[in-house]
């Protein structure tokens, strides 16, 4: 009798065997990969952190020791030289995002001291310092220093800077006694001023000054403190919170299709 065997059926069976010995091991090995990977990134995302921290406390200490020295006449200079190191300070959005903004109000009390008298430092002082790094008392503490060194006639614009003290002190910091001296100093300041728009401040300003006088919780001024801050506002962020909270106040604000903006004032107090 010969006995025959088939082999043909041997390979897939081997080959199906070895199949199943080796996935689990490719898939231990992907997997072991993969982890690697994600360990990488994990250290070298706490590496990257570590060196934003480590450049905020040598930024911090570059700060205090500018606030100390000298300026040996070149205020201007060293005040613009601040500015444009805040601005890219300001502007890291990652770098925002690790660390925060609390070293924002450190480069205005190099700039205020050297250069009081530009009045778009305060706008980024307020923006920056209130807004962003939720330390209006410090926002309010620099304005006032630099305050200390403008008259009613110079600089020409010097009442806008006592709104921005005004709807900080209202906004950020709930003082409504304060923030309605602030708009009444700038309504009169603006009096005494030939700036072109000393006018519409002198009207605007007077008008919140008294809102606050009557009531130091007014919808009216709150909304129209919020109106400068949408005005002012250098992200779209500030701007859509400005808005939500002139709606939520009871007011409005129409974009025409020019992009123009209308405000609507809630109804009296």
């Amino acid at each position: 009798m010969t006995l025959s065997i088939s082999l043909r059926g041997e390979p897939r069976r081997w080959f199906k065997t070895l199949a199943m010995v080796a996935l689990p091991i490719l898939l231990l090995v992907a997997l072991i990969s993969l982890q690697r990977q994600r360990l990488t990134a994990l250290q070298n995302s706490s590496v990257a952190n570590q060196d934003l921290a480590q450049q905020d406390e040598s930024k911090a200490a570059s700060l205090a020791l500018a606030q100390k020295m000298p300026s040996f006449g070149f205020d201007n200079l060293l005040a613009d030289w601040f500015f444009l190191q805040f601005l890219q300070y300001f502007g890291d959005d990652e770098a925002r995002a690790s660390t925060g903004y609390s070293l924002s109000p450190e480069f205005f009390r190099v700039i205020i001291p050297n250069d009081p008298y530009y009045r778009l430092f305060y706008v980024f002082l307020s923006g920056s310092t209130s807004n962003f790094a939720a330390q209006p008392h410090t926002a309010v503490e620099i304005v006032t220093q630099g305050l200390k060194a403008l008259t009613p006639a110079f600089p020409a614009d010097g009442f806008y800077i006592w709104r921005y003290r005004g709807v900080d002190e209202l906004l950020y910091l709930g003082d409504g006694e304060a923030a309605q001296l602030s708009y009444q100093t700038s309504a009169d300041w603006a009096r005494q001023s030939s700036h072109p728009d000393a006018p519409y401040i002198v009207e605007n300003s007077q008008r919140t000054a008294e809102f606050l006088a009557n009531n130091p919780l007014s919808k009216q001024a709150q909304v129209n403190a919020w109106a400068s801050v949408l005005a002012n506002a250098f992200d779209d962020a500030t701007r859509q919170k400005a808005i939500d909270r002139i709606n939520a106040l009871g007011g409005s604000v129409i974009i025409s299709e020019t992009g123009e903006m209308r405000l609507q004032f809630p109804p009296d107090d």
